[in-house]
This record gives C-alpha cells, sequence and structure tokens, in this order.
C-alpha cells in the first residue's frame, strides 16, 4: 500500500522545486538592464511627482517641459552623474527583485506542473502564482525602492527646508535616516499602491507565457523547448507594452507616497489630490520615459535570463 502525503511532504515538495539557478538567472537580467537604462527610471520618476501645483514641493523641484527638455536640463544642472542618482538601490533592487521574483515562480510553476515542465497550466493559473511570487518579492524589497525613489528625488539644489534627514549621501546613509525619522513604517511607504502593482507582474508574466505558449504550438514546440534570443526579446517587450499600458498609474501614487518632498495621507489622498488638480492625465505622467525603459529593460531581463537559466539547468 502506497504511504499517504502528509502535509510536510507536501511542502517539502513544493520547496524541492524552487532552484537557486532560477535566482540567479533573474538577478543577472535584473542587474544589466537596471544599470544601462537606470537614467530613464529617474527621469519617470521625477515627472511623476509633479503635481503641476503650487507648494512648497513643487516651488523646490525642478521644471521640465518635456522629455528631452529633461535630459538637457539634468545634464546641465547635474552632470551625467545626475542621470545615475539612486542608481545603488536600483540595482540592488532590481537585482534581488527579479531573481526572487523568478525563482518564486517557476518553483511554485514547476510544483502546479507536477514536475512535468511541458503542462500548460493556462491564464489564470498563471496569473495566480505571479501574484503571488509578486507579493512576497514586494514585502522583501520594498525598502530598498523607498530608498531608490528618495535618492532619484535629491535635486541639485539645497532644500529650503534644510532637513539633514531628508538629504541623503548614498543608499544605506538613505536607509539609516529613514529609519531614524520614520522607523519601519517609512520602509514601506508605497507598499499598498505595490500590491496593487502586483496585478503589474501578474499580466506581464501570464502574457509572457502565453506568448510562448502560442508561438510553440505554432510551430509544433514543446513548451519548455529553448526560443531564439528575438523572441524572447520580441515576447518580453510585448508582455511589457501590455502590462505597462493597463496599470501604470499605481506606480504615480507609489512615487508621491515615497517622495520626502511631499507628506499625504495615503493611497486615496494621492489619488484624490491628483484627480482634483492634474484629472487623469496625472495618473499617467512619466508614462513615455516609462516605456521606453521598461520595454527594453524587459526584453534584455528576460533574454538574459532564459539564456542564464538554461545554461545553468543543462549544467546541473
Amino acid at each position: 500500500m502506497a504511504a499517504m502525503k502528509t502535509k510536510g511532504d507536501v511542502h517539502l515538495s513544493l520547496f524541492s522545486h524552487v532552484r537557486i539557478e532560477h535566482l540567479i538567472a533573474g538577478m543577472s537580467g535584473g542587474a544589466i538592464s537596471t544599470i544601462i537604462l537606470h537614467p530613464l527610471d529617474l527621469i519617470k520618476i521625477r515627472f511623476a511627482v509633479d503635481e503641476g501645483k503650487s507648494s512648497l514641493a513643487s516651488v523646490l523641484r525642478p521644471k521640465y517641459n518635456g522629455f528631452l527638455h529633461a535630459i538637457s536640463s539634468i545634464y546641465q544642472a547635474e552632470g551625467i552623474s545626475g542621470f545615475y542618482k539612486g542608481v545603488t538601490p536600483n540595482v540592488v533592487g532590481s537585482t534581488c527583485a527579479w531573481g526572487l521574483y523568478f525563482m518564486f515562480y517557476n518553483g511554485m510553476k514547476t510544483w502546479m506542473q507536477e514536475g512535468d515542465t511541458r503542462k500548460d497550466l493556462g491564464p489564470g493559473i498563471q496569473i495566480l502564482l505571479a501574484a503571488q511570487s509578486g507579493v512576497v518579492t514586494l514585502a522583501l524589497t520594498n525598502p530598498i525602492w523607498v530608498a531608490k525613489t528618495r535618492l532619484v528625488l535629491q535635486y541639485e539644489r539645497k532644500m529650503a527646508m534644510s532637513d539633514p534627514l531628508k538629504n541623503y549621501s548614498g543608499f544605506l546613509d538613505c536607509l539609516a535616516k529613514i529609519y531614524r525619522s520614520e522607523g519601519i513604517r517609512g520602509y514601506y511607504k508605497g507598499f499598498v499602491p505595490g500590491i496593487f502593482g502586483v496585478s503589474h507582474g501578474a499580466l506581464q508574466f501570464m502574457a509572457y507565457e502565453r506568448l510562448k505558449a502560442w508561438y510553440s504550438t505554432y510551430y509544433d514546440h514543446h513548451l519548455d523547448t529553448k526560443l531564439g534570443t528575438l523572441e524572447y526579446l520580441s515576447f518580453g517587450a510585448l508582455s511589457k507594452l501590455f502590462a505597462s499600458s493597463i496599470t501604470y498609474p499605481y506606480q504615480v501614487v507609489r512615487a508621491r507616497l515615497q517622495d520626502q518632498h511631499r507628506q499625504y495621507g495615503g493611497v486615496v489622498e494621492v489619488a484624490k489630490l491628483t484627480w482634483q488638480y492634474e484629472g487623469l492625465r496625472g495618473f499617467y505622467k512619466g508614462l513615455l520615459p516609462n516605456l521606453l525603459r521598461v520595454t527594453p529593460a524587459t526584453a534584455i531581463t528576460f533574454v538574459v535570463y532564459e539564456k542564464v537559466s538554461h545554461f545553468l539547468m543543462s549544467k546541473a
């Protein structure tokens, strides 16, 4: 008689499918794409927090009339280094986030497939697995994203308020000052809209998996067949465009909550004030530099991930 599986056996089975190869491959993709495209992320965030109304914070901020004007203004005021403010937490955050996301997602996916990597789980299960992976990853990395946003929003001019706790010399100094002035809660500003943003990753991964499945079915390949670089680039870019066009507003809300120069009561207040003073357009500020950044960034990340993971898995 076969032995019955206990609850512990089920958990062991799940963790047995979590592979370090996926972690390393995801971290590699995240690091490379972030280093290359960080300047566009910086511009996107600066556009996102511009409320378009008179306030102390708006007076302190530089004004950009458009994407090209932002590039020239930052270069003239801050030089090349100005485009790389906040790059350290961005690289650390992206490296950890992509690595953890790919590791958790593929571990749960393989568990659900019961070890058969050729089994198609369908869009519903794929969205659920991606959402679960996103929540876990966000809980572990949100402090890094807060620090990144704060450093990106350090402008070239001295702040009129001259608050030393809002001026940071680097990543670790930023984390330390956030803790001293705001406590643990400071590390989780923007966490709620980040939870909403998990839908972004879920839609992106679902679209990416569906595109690969449709392509494999069309050419009569197995689902785990290694594809070419062009296919991975195309599927990564298309899936990101799809997810970004639907979920971008949460990034504006999240960036404004994390801005050290402006204090809000929460998600509802940000959404209400954005709608009141800027209308629907306000929720899409920074969309152009965001798409210019995330589309190639995701394509690069997925290509590097697929190539590295296939290499590591073949050596395992």
